[in-house]
């Protein structure tokens, strides 16, 4: 009588400790998710976002009439030197 009991108890404690490191396993991962998201959103600049290249931008710039043709073409310059 005393071994079933004994045994009994044993199991249903192993059994929260289990839950309790399921638990324990999932607040970790979810504290490196958000930190990998929040990571992620902070590092990317809208280049990175839209994956166009400087050039690609100064041409819209120029297109939609925010810079001159001299700025255009200076800033053209700049960029293609580097």
């Amino acid at each position: 009588m005393w071994g079933n009991g004994m045994m009994y108890g044993y199991q249903g404690g192993m059994g929260w400790m289990v839950l309790g490191l399921v638990f324990w396993v999932a607040v970790i991962a979810g504290i490196v998710l958000l930190v990998i998201w929040i990571v992620g959103k902070s590092g990317k600049g809208k280049q990175a976002q839209t994956g166009e290249t400087a050039l690609e931008i100064l041409d819209k710039r120029y297109a939609r009439g925010e810079i001159t043709k001299e700025q255009y073409e200076e800033m053209k310059r700049d960029i293609l030197a580097k």
